[in-house]
């Protein structure tokens, strides 16, 4: 064991991962401040094949953003526009209707629906929005609304925020995506979204949308103003609430890109951070099934990679993703299936295609893992 890791720190991590023992903020804390990256890295992909041995997923998806009028304003936001400001835009239900069916020919799986706080648009929208979606893609699933957003829809519905769930879930509404959480520390929101909902709101709609039976991701934006300690305290909340509700299904470490924000000034993370950080979410979610690593953010070749650092998931083709292009990415907005297949087996891993819900769909059609990835 003397010769795994050049961190001495490791070697008391590494007993506890093995022994299937939980980390706490310490451990959290001194896997984020080593430099022993390729250390790291094995102690995360230790955990990732006992879960998942060299399965790698992905899924066949489109976003959909409907509107990018947004009363929160966040900082680090690239997105958002005031209603009578150049570039913004909601989409009509005609709109959506138009953008499915240019795809309607693709075997789309599964709709990724988010966009910005419009008080322009009434509770009825997002019910039609939703009952469009599913009477053109009756055989995808509707990922939709931040809790951000269905903190927002529950004060415009009138219902309670229960019964606002419950109305959307009767729409269409199948699962929940993960944003909004950003940081879950009141120093950051204060500092860069002091509009939107804090940390201990942002929880608490989370576990209502869990008892309601619904499924969500997590996310953490990272790279900006925080702290090591505060993205460890981050992650350990996020475990606090999975043990009280399993309703989590996979964990997204978001790389802040500063471009066209009001952090511009900020550099942006690194391929070292981005890496470090996959694994570290790893390593402390030990009740998560699936860490993703979103291509989008961090670049096709370094998602690759991050394969090996504890993530299990690339994602999807992801279609006209917008939001993180506004700010700079420049990654493609799209990636065909045979692409992300490619990708999986080069990393030495078998790409299945699965659903919303990690079930598999289409395993991968291929020859198997290479020899040499």
């Amino acid at each position: 064991m003397d010769t795994l890791f050049i961190d001495d720190n490791f070697h008391k991590i590494y007993e506890k991962v093995t022994a299937g023992k939980r980390l706490g903020f310490e451990d959290g804390l001194a896997l984020y401040q080593s430099t022993d990256l390729t250390g790291l890295g094995r102690l995360a992909d230790t955990v990732r094949r006992r879960r998942h041995g060299e399965t790698a997923f992905y899924v066949y998806n489109q976003h959909l953003n409907y509107t990018n009028i947004c009363l929160n304003r966040c900082r680090f936001c690239a997105y958002a526009r005031d209603r009578a400001e150049e570039g913004a835009f909601t989409l009509s239900l005609a709109d959506v209707r138009e953008r499915l069916l240019e795809r309607i020919d693709e075997p789309v799986r599964e709709l990724h629906i988010v966009g910005g706080l419009n008080p322009a648009l009434p509770f009825d929208y997002y019910l039609d929005l939703l009952r469009t979606v599913k009477e053109i893609r009756p055989e995808a699933a509707i990922k939709a609304f931040t809790a951000v957003e269905i903190d927002h829809l529950a004060g415009i519905s009138g219902l309670s925020l229960e019964d606002t769930v419950a109305a959307l879930k009767d729409a269409g509404l199948e699962m929940i995506p993960g944003g909004g959480a950003e940081v879950l520390d009141d120093r950051i929101r204060e500092a860069l979204f002091p509009r939107k909902i804090g940390g201990e709101r942002w929880l608490e709609v989370m576990a209502a949308l869990h008892r309601s039976g619904l499924t969500a991701n997590a996310t953490l934006l990272y790279g900006h103003i925080e702290t090591l300690e505060e993205r460890v305290r981050h992650l350990i909340r996020l475990r606090e609430l999975q043990d009280e509700t399993g309703g989590f299904s996979a964990f997204i470490p978001l790389a802040f890109h500063p471009g066209n924000t009001q952090l511009s000034h900020l550099p942006g993370t690194t391929g070292f951070d981005d890496l470090k950080t996959v694994a570290v979410a790893r390593l402390m979610l030990d009740n998560f099934d699936h860490i993703k690593a979103y291509w989008v953010m961090i670049g096709e070749k370094l998602a690759q990679v991050a394969l090996s650092f504890g993530a299990d998931d690339l994602d999807g083709t992801i279609v006209e993703e917008k939001i993180t292009h506004m700010a700079g990415a420049r990654s493609p907005k799209g990636l065909a299936r045979e692409e992300m297949e490619r990708m999986i087996r080069a990393a030495g891993f078998r790409p299945v295609e699965r659903d919303s819900f990690y079930r598999s769909v289409n395993e991968g059609k291929g020859e198997g893992i290479p020899a040499h990835a």
